[in-house]
């Protein structure tokens, strides 16, 4: 079968194939590259070469044996990634692993997923792993969904079995609020209904598999919807004196255009892209929806990795510290009240905790479950109090940026989605930051125009540790040290604040995030003059140094410690 030159829009549908083990997975992909002649030349030929010399039987999903000790184990263990095309588009499929103790690969496998074939063999029915495979497609985010009933020979073809499938997955996937396009019956070891319809089954209708693949809406939709563009990383180069940076990320959804204002969240900071610089000596006018791009912006404001792009014209994305989310839980030890955990979400990481559980479900059922600890499999509804705040949309408005796994011990033990933001103590406080940022009036004078009058860049020079460890002699010395260098610079001792704009707060630690807020917003207003800025403060943790530094701008942070006289 010769490959078309003239595919739709040259696109490319990016698809997960799940299922119980051994329910077929992997020889309906091996089957299809061989129908549609994707394999290389003498691929096939070799292999059932091999296995004749081995007196092995052959199998179609040899082909996609990922690692070395896979046939011998006879299950895919870990997500293979195959390229494939039909007449009409590219594909990037994703066989994805049937295990339980597998389904954590599942979830990094599916998570990029546009649309899914999920797998039933049809001598062995539906599984309760078939179930809680259809699950996490829900939770994900998938819609497009195809139910594929895989070794229909094994039952001779039977109409009655089939129905009986179909009533039975539909049932269930009806709890999920899912619909699935289609419930195709094949036979993949013998080819029956996946690239021509079937002879042995001619009281099916349907499409073929490759006839719904191609049905499948490819991800035009995700471009028409808002921008979210997590930040990956951000490049600085000041070899030659240049304080440019470059902001990498993947496009999730939406288009990135030169001249776009875009926000910042968390952070709320705001700016206008510079170019879209392509390697070596190219640049382009727009970033497309799944594209890797790199972008410059026309003020070179401080942003760290895990802020979400979003253009200023768009909806912005919630911003909290707490949210009520539905988990699926992977992990073989109990957790309970209180529990802590790494959440990851696109490009940010921060710390979780499990501060209250809602309801708990069996996934192989959905039925509620009455009980005070989380077990493996479990689905749970709950509330999680994060180390600082993160940007997120809710599942039901935007599935790709709520989506997000917990990991503890180095090990993804789960995965959900966001249901909506909770009201916590700071959250006026994140709201206030981000409106500040977003209303705030920049002078015709920019930050680039006082650095080249000052001769000198704004910077935070802050020294930190126990009481009485000789912080504020050092940091007079330094001011005096840098004035009689011509810079323009400043000491602001924590005491000033806290005796003036702070008079009217009791001291303590009750009070401390607010002493540190105010605290920071005129450490905000100095920098922003262009000055270098000396200042105090005892013993400040890590988390605050980096909310300091996203919320301070484009500045640099020296910390000294255990400083003595």
């Amino acid at each position: 079968m010769a490959i078309c030159k003239d595919l739709i829009n040259n696109e490319i549908l990016h698809l997960v194939i799940v299922g119980h083990v051994d329910h077929g997975k992997s020889t309906v992909i091996g089957r299809l590259l061989c129908d549609t002649n994707s394999l290389p030349l003498g691929k096939l030929e070799n292999l059932k070469k091999q296995c004749k010399n081995n007196s092995k039987i052959f199998e179609y999903a040899f082909l996609l044996d990922a690692l070395k000790d896979e046939q011998s184990q006879g299950i895919t263990i870990d997500t293979a990634r195959v390229f494939f095309q039909s007449k009409n588009r590219k594909y990037l499929i994703l066989d994805a692993p049937g295990h339980i103790e597998f389904l954590k690969n599942m979830v990094s496998g599916a998570a990029k997923a546009e649309a899914a074939l999920l797998v039933i063999d049809a001598f062995e029915g539906v599984q309760e792993n078939t179930k809680r495979h259809a699950y996490i497609l829900s939770l994900l985010g998938v819609k497009q969904i195809a139910i594929v009933i895989n070794k229909m020979d094994l039952i001779d073809y039977s109409e009655s079995k089939y129905h009986q499938i179909v009533k039975e997955m539909g049932s269930f996937l009806k709890k999920l609020d899912i619909t699935a396009q289609n419930y195709i019956p094949i036979s993949a070891f013998y080819g029956e209904n996946l690239i021509l319809k079937s002879s042995q089954m001619s009281w099916y209708q349907g499409e073929s598999i490759l006839s719904q693949l191609d049905s499948f809406e490819a991800n035009q939709a995700l471009e028409n919807l808002d921008l979210r563009l997590p930040v990956q990383d951000i490049y600085k180069f000041t070899n030659f004196g240049d304080q440019e940076r470059l902001i990498v990320g993947s496009i999730l959804s939406g288009q990135l255009k030169v001249d776009d204002e875009i926000h910042f969240y968390p952070s709320g900071k705001k700016t206008k892209v510079q170019s879209i610089p392509q390697y070596p000596n190219q640049q382009k006018l727009i970033g497309k929806t799944g594209e890797s791009i790199a972008f410059t912006m026309s003020e070179q404001i401080y942003i760290s990795r895990g802020e979400l792009v979003v253009k200023a014209t768009d909806k912005p994305p919630q911003v909290s510290s707490s949210i009520l989310v539905n988990l699926f839980y992977m992990g073989c030890d109990l957790i309970s009240l209180g529990d802590e955990f790494d959440f990851k979400i696109m490009s940010s990481k921060v710390k979780a905790k499990l501060i209250e559980i809602k309801n708990i479900f069996d996934s192989s059922n959905l039925t509620s479950i009455k009980r005070k600890t989380v077990k493996e499999n479990d689905i749970v509804e709950c509330i999680l109090e994060l180390s600082e705040p993160i940007a997120f949309d809710c599942h039901s408005s935007h599935p790709l940026s709520s989506r997000f796994v917990i990991v503890k011990n180095y090990e993804i033990c789960g995965g959900g989605n966001i249901k909506s933001k909770v009201e916590s103590t700071n959250s006026k406080q994140i709201d206030q930051k981000i409106k500040r940022n977003l209303k705030w009036e920049n002078s015709q004078i920019t930050k680039r125009d006082r650095s080249l009058k000052y001769n000198q860049e704004s910077k935070l020079i802050l020294i930190t540790g126990p009481k009485d460890s000789g912080k504020k002699p050092l940091a007079k010395k330094i001011e005096k040290e840098l004035f009689e260098q011509g810079k323009f610079v400043y000491f602001l001792g924590i005491g000033n604040v806290l005796y003036g704009v702070d008079a009217d707060i009791k001291s303590g630690t009750d009070n401390r995030a607010e002493h540190l807020r105010r605290y920071f917003e005129v450490l905000y207003l100095l920098l922003d003059t262009g000055l270098i800025v000396v200042t105090t403060v005892i013993d400040l943790s890590d988390s605050e140094i980096e909310q300091l530094k996203v919320g301070l701008g484009d500045v640099e942070v020296v910390r000294l410690e255990q400083v003595s006289t």
